[in-house]
């Protein structure tokens, strides 16, 4: 009898248990949607067999100055804030030195820009994160390209209209694996890329204006960042155009490269 008793006891409150630990879940698996919803986007992390999820992807604009130059709009630090424009996780694409991704020229636009970037991967959450701690926040790196309709953006910008349909470009948010650096704050390395051989940009990581913990303490006043938020921290100078058979080529030093052939028009 009390091995029964000790028995019943065991599935009575083993039940209990799972019903509270499967509710959620449970109800989440009988959801019927009206059609399939999307899977959620990743990126291979080196080294692991688990994909990174993507959560959100925000972006840096004008972060350095010779790129801030040679778009008509320099930048003077000590009288302004940092801006930032986002690309829905549904853009992302990803490349690298062994998958050379291929990306057809998109509608709309006659100037299609490359602009090649050192990506931040949060691992952490954090929100009014301290320039001292915002190194916590850090899970890893990836290079990446923020593809762009430079006519689109340039109109949008001169009326003061969102960059959207500029920026947030189906294909447009080309990455590399993410290379896994917890607590690491990148602070120099080259950055460069190359159109089908010829080197387009060329600089070093050293020069962006505001650097990872100053983008990471500035951005966490705006979001709670959450693991999975990826960070385009900007471009150099040297952006240009691309066409159709056009291949790109790009490296951040001691990170990760990408490779991204642009196809032919839909």
């Amino acid at each position: 009898m009390p091995d029964q008793v000790g028995h019943d006891s065991l599935i009575f409150s083993g039940t209990t248990a799972l019903a509270g630990m499967t509710a959620f879940s449970l109800n989440e698996l009988m959801t019927q949607y009206l059609f399939n919803p999307p899977a959620v986007p990743s990126l291979p992390i080196r080294g692991q067999a688990e994909r990174f999820p993507i959560n959100r992807i925000f972006c840096v604009g004008r972060n350095y100055h010779a790129h801030a130059v040679e778009m008509g709009r320099p930048v003077d630090k000590s009288v302004e804030q940092a801006f930032y424009f986002t690309k829905s996780p549904q853009t992302l694409v990803e490349s690298g030195v062994d998958h050379v991704a291929v990306v057809a020229y998109p509608p709309r636009t006659s100037n299609y820009h490359f602009e090649m970037e050192l990506v931040l991967a949060i691992g952490k959450a954090g929100f009014r994160v301290s320039e001292a701690n915002a190194h916590e926040l850090v899970y890893g790196y990836a290079a990446g390209l923020d593809m762009t309709r430079r006519d689109l953006q340039l109109v949008a910008r001169d009326k003061g209209r969102p960059w959207d349909t500029g920026k947030d470009i189906e294909q447009g948010s080309v990455c590399s694996e993410i290379v896994p650096m917890p607590g690491v704050v990148i602070e120099r390395g080259a950055i460069a890329l190359e159109v089908n051989g010829a080197t387009q940009q060329s600089s070093d990581v050293n020069k962006l204006i505001w650097n990872i913990r100053e983008i990471i303490a500035d951005l966490s006043t705006y979001y709670h960042l959450q693991p999975g938020d990826l960070i385009y921290t900007g471009t150099p100078e040297g952006v240009g155009a691309v066409v159709t058979g056009d291949k790109i080529s790009g490296r951040v030093e001691g990170v990760a490269e990408v490779a991204l052939m642009i196809g032919a028009a839909e």
